[in-house]
């Protein structure tokens, strides 16, 4: 089984949370929490993050791929 690198847990991790975190603000779970929690905007920035965390986390995997083709 091959290992993931490092650079995609410590970017995909965060980036699920983001997303998982970014669903439920927009669900109008944060309202409770938090005053500006309950904007829609809240909510949307999360997911946006998370996107961008869960999109960056790709670089490393397709570096480590890369990089395996190149050894003989």
């Amino acid at each position: 089984m091959k290992r993931l690198p490092a650079g995609a847990w410590l970017l995909g991790i965060p980036g699920l949370l983001c997303l998982i975190a970014g669903g439920l603000l927009l669900a109008g779970l944060g309202a409770d929490l938090h005053p500006l929690l309950q904007e829609s905007g809240a909510g949307l920035v999360l997911l946006v993050s998370g996107v961008a965390l869960v999109g960056s986390a790709a670089f490393p995997l397709v570096l480590a791929e890369l990089a395996a083709k190149d050894e003989p």
